[in-house]
């Protein structure tokens, strides 16, 4: 038999062919493609070099449990930092149990985001969890007034946390958060599943991003700063042991069971620095050093005023759907918080890059960003849907854990989304974090915000910062993404039109800064004349569009169970650069369209095989 076929299976790559002569052994089309390919294999095996696990690679069972439990908690401070944040502006910061209640709902419905975003998003390997581009528009939406807290809500002596009253008050803030969120999460699906983002990132460059992203975090300084200055020693406290531990120890490994002589693991140890805090706390709260008068200053670091919180929460409690009640909506609140989700999205897109060239994956292709941005929207509906008043992104935390571990494996991943899911039902664990000490918190935060103003900044690294043009975009959407929330803040009557509903809308923007600072860079950076190279535009782009193994994209971002493959040739289609036997060529393809272990698990291989075994005749 002697033919000569060259179909490829065309999805966004096309892989192999193959030519078969005399029946008796398979080859390439020509030397240099083999050559070539060999080159495209060493350039990309340089990323990965360092790795102990690569994106498709499977740990043994007790090392994923290990790392899923690392990334968790390398996740827990943006967690617990949200809820607790929103918890003042939801009249909740005298009522630990329910704080404790989102805490748990916002750890459940991570986990299925996490599930959802590595098994049929992206994935890579890359945890799901609240993001703070949500959290500034929420804010400035609660701070509307009609929103704002009752002034007795203010006062411990007068809330009782079962009273209908009070229960109302909260919730029907919490309502009006998730309509809002729901509703933009069908904007992101839509710029998801339509392939609109490609499109939209064409006039979205670092100038753009760069003071959108330090525009989360820089309008939270207050938010911070009063946290932490409820006791200034306890936060420096907390800030020493954090920046002890995850900077100038972070090289120093943790010691870990022994899985393979030559391979050791890095173990991220922020948790530990805020552990050590919180027994000095305890210790000093035991020993009455820190005063016992509400009205004293320091009082705030006590670890048992909030000591109640623990007996009264269930041990398990399952988070549901609709528990505080049916959303709401308002035109004001979504706005915002499409505001945020643009933001939300743009930062994905730059950490499914990072994710892929440190977990030793190749650039991930226009298809695979579409269906991470698209199930990121649905996490956000879902978010929505079970009330932890936040949507959902992907967590710059845990893509630069991956190169502390050297464990770049999506199956870690998995088992971290699965602990996740699992702490989320145990109330009791929710309730001990909503029992935090205040001036721990405000550590947690001046660290954790810096970091994000930081990121949104480093943007600048692709951009020709010697141009009077970029200094002049970057420094005045920074400052007038500062200045005019704070005018609007303070003369909001000066911008009414008489309409309520446009009057919200108005608010809600000019008081969000990252979208003040945003809007403004955008269109500058997009009308003022400037070359591709000096915007930033070419350095940037050269980043996402790297040369790859066609065969290791197929295997690294196709869906699992076979989900989106066509078969449209029989195997005889393909060409392998290999001497194998029909039944060795049928096995590796085979193994790229369904490179899961789970389609191996489901026996996906062995359906393919014996439907296509008659080909080969």
């Amino acid at each position: 038999m002697n033919t000569s076929l060259n179909e490829g299976l065309t999805e966004e790559c096309s892989v192999w062919s193959l030519q078969a002569e005399d029946g008796d052994h398979y080859s390439a089309l020509s030397e240099p493609d083999a050559e070539g390919l060999k080159e495209k294999k060493k350039d990309q095996g340089k990323n990965c070099s360092t790795l102990v696990y690569s994106v498709t690679d499977i740990p043994p069972w007790y090392l994923c449990i290990l790392l899923g439990i690392q990334h968790y908690l390398t996740a827990l401070g943006g967690l617990v930092a949200i809820p607790l944040i929103l918890s003042k502006e939801l009249c909740l910061q005298h009522d630990p149990l329910t704080q404790g209640h989102l805490i748990s709902t916002i750890f459940f419905v991570s986990g299925i985001c996490t599930l959802l975003q590595v098994l049929f998003g992206v994935r890579l390997p890359i945890l799901q969890g609240g993001t703070f581009a949500f959290l500034t528009p929420s804010l400035a939406m609660l701070s509307l007034p009609n929103w704002r807290c009752p002034a007795w809500t203010q006062n411990a002596s007068q809330v009782n946390a079962t009273s209908p009253e009070f229960i109302e008050v909260w919730q029907s803030r919490m309502r009006e958060l998730q309509g809002a969120i729901m509703v933009a999460s069908c904007f992101q699906i839509f710029v998801g599943f339509s392939g609109l983002i490609g499109f939209l990132m064409r006039f979205i460059g670092p100038l753009t991003i760069a003071p959108t992203i330090t525009l989360v975090a820089l309008p939270l300084f207050n938010s911070a700063g009063d946290e932490a200055g409820s006791h200034w020693g306890i936060s420096a406290m907390a800030i020493f042991f954090i920046v002890l531990f995850s900077q100038y120890l972070k090289n120093v490994p943790v010691p870990l069971p022994s899985y393979q002589g030559s391979r050791k693991c890095h173990f991220s140890k922020v948790l530990l620095g805020l552990a050590i805090t919180w027994l000095i706390c305890f210790a000093l709260t035991v020993t009455n050093t820190f005063p016992s008068d509400a009205a004293v200053y320091g009082y705030l670091a006590r670890t048992d005023i909030k000591g109640d919180v623990l007996s009264q929460a269930p041990w398990f409690r399952f988070p549901y759907p609709g528990q505080w009640g049916v959303p709401t909506i308002s035109l004001a609140g979504i706005f915002g918080i499409i505001a945020g989700v643009i933001s939300s999205m743009v930062e994905s897109v730059g950490d499914y890059y990072a994710c892929a060239r440190l977990s030793g994956a190749p650039p991930p292709p226009k298809h695979a960003i579409n269906r991470g941005i698209g199930v990121e929207g649905i996490g956000c509906l879902l978010a929505g849907a079970w009330g932890t008043g936040n949507g959902t992104t992907s967590y710059s935390e845990n893509v630069g854990a991956l190169g502390i571990t050297r464990v770049g494996s999506r199956i870690v991943i998995v088992a971290g989304g699965c602990v996740l899911l699992v702490i989320g039902m145990f109330g009791k664990i929710g309730a001990v974090f909503a029992s935090i000490p205040t001036p721990l918190i405000g550590g947690l935060l001046l660290v954790m915000f810096g970091i994000i103003t930081a990121v949104g900044v480093s943007n600048l690294q692709y951009v020709d910062m010697n141009s009077s043009r970029n200094l002049f975009i970057f420094g005045f959407s920074i400052y007038a993404g500062l200045a005019i929330p704070n005018w609007v803040n303070k003369n909001s009557q000066v911008l009414e039109t008489g309409i309520l509903q446009l009057d919200q809308v108005i608010q809600v923007l000019l008081t969000t800064g990252m979208f003040v600072g945003g809007f403004l860079a955008f269109i500058l950076d997009n009308t003022i004349p400037g070359s591709q190279e000096e915007r930033g535009l070419l350095a940037w782009k050269e980043t996402c569009q790297e040369e790859c193994d066609e065969t290791r994209v197929l295997e690294v971002y196709s869906l699992p169970f076979g989900i989106g493959t066509k078969i449209l040739f029989p195997p005889t289609h393909f060409l392998f650069v290999s001497h194998d036997s029909p039944d060795q060529v049928l096995n590796s393809i085979c193994t790229a369209v369904f490179p899961s272990p789970i389609d191996q698990l489901f026996g996906s291989c062995d359906s393919y095989r014996s439907t296509s075994a008659d080909h080969w005749e």
